[in-house]
């Protein structure tokens, strides 16, 4: 046997160098298929989960945030309703999910809510779900009937001081929007009313509008009507700002409740671990779309703020608000749910 071929110190050397630069080479060429693959997404039809029921707002918004997706993918986006459970059996099958972009969901405020309320959560909120973008915010408004004394949110503050518990407020039952809308006011006021639950937010205006209970938080879309026709009084909006669509009534914080705001909200969210690039895409098309001149005159007409915040907003928005309803709900003494 050559004894040189066996101790020359070359051919390692040689062989390695070659090694390297096949990797590397290797490496170049893989490196634009990346952003390439996220491109090319999707491939086939995305599953849009509506944690609620056909005809509910947030289906009505899931249909449009489907029908504007489609258009800007050029793929079917199917709609999915999984109501049940506050919505978490619509957010448990995302979070469960394959975290390959083919399954997302359109989530309201019950997702942060649900992470105080719901004692046996089958997902983790902030580890289970990956933030694709906020895509509307909706402002409540608290009203009263027209036919009542108060003119404002200062005036229910003001009697509730002088006379507490006096003053009834609806919802659309225990751990809702417009339940802890009211819990906030009564902590960050500093006053005591009583809550009335409803099986369902209909029955709560229709005792406002017959003076049983003297207000509820409510959507700006179900009370506007009634508002322009004179049956309703708008007291205060409950958004940080005021409604471009009630321009002229006063923010819950102006009226003197500094730090008030409980709105209600949609968000897109999919399965955590998702590749950065199809979230990076996914949140593309749905900040396109936002922008469109008739979603944005669809949203305010509702009532609503077009938002399309980026994945890492989207993700600091719902800490903070997981953060601000477990402070309402256990200063309210709200019970979670089994």
């Amino acid at each position: 046997m050559d004894t040189d071929s066996m101790h020359n110190p070359v051919r390692p050397v040689v062989s390695v160098a070659a090694s390297a630069i096949a990797i590397a080479a290797t490496l170049a060429l893989a490196l634009p298929l990346a952003p390439a693959a996220a491109q090319s997404y999707p491939v086939r039809p995305v599953r849009l989960i509506v944690p609620f029921a056909p005809g509910a707002a947030s289906d009505i918004t899931g249909r449009l945030v489907a029908q504007k997706l489609s258009e800007g993918f050029n793929q079917s986006i199917v709609v999915d309703n999984r109501p049940g459970a506050g919505g978490n059996i619509g957010h448990d099958i995302a979070a469960k999910a394959p975290p390959d972009g083919y399954t997302i969901v359109l989530a309201n405020e019950s997702l942060a809510i649900n992470a105080s309320l719901t004692r046996k959560l089958p997902f983790d909120t902030l580890r289970d779900l990956a933030a694709i973008s906020l895509v509307t915010i909706n402002p409540r408004v608290f009203v009263a009937s027209a036919a009542s004394s108060f003119e404002s949110i200062k005036d229910v503050v003001a009697a509730s001081r002088t006379r507490p518990n006096s003053i009834r407020y609806g919802s659309s039952g225990i751990g809702t929007g417009p339940h802890l809308a009211g819990a906030m006011l009564s902590n960050l006021a500093r006053i005591e009313m009583i809550h009335v639950p409803y099986k369902g937010a209909a029955p709560a205006l229709a005792d406002v509008l017959g003076g049983q209970i003297e207000m509820i938080a409510t959507t700006i879309l179900s009370s506007q009507p009634m508002i322009q026709s004179g049956k309703l009084r708008a007291l205060g909006v409950t958004s940080a700002k005021r409604s471009g669509t009630l321009p002229n009534v006063p923010t819950v914080a102006e009226s003197g409740v500094p730090g008030f705001e409980a709105t209600s909200w949609l968000m897109l969210l999919g399965p955590a671990k998702m590749p950065r690039a199809v979230v990076a895409r996914l949140h593309e098309e749905t900040a396109r779309f936002i922008e469109q001149p008739d979603v944005r005159k669809r949203v305010a007409a509702d009532g609503g703020e077009p938002v399309g915040s980026s994945p890492d907003q989207a993700a600091a928005y719902l800490k903070s608000q997981v953060e601000r309803w477990g402070q309402v709900i256990r200063a309210a003494g709200v019970q979670p749910e089994a």
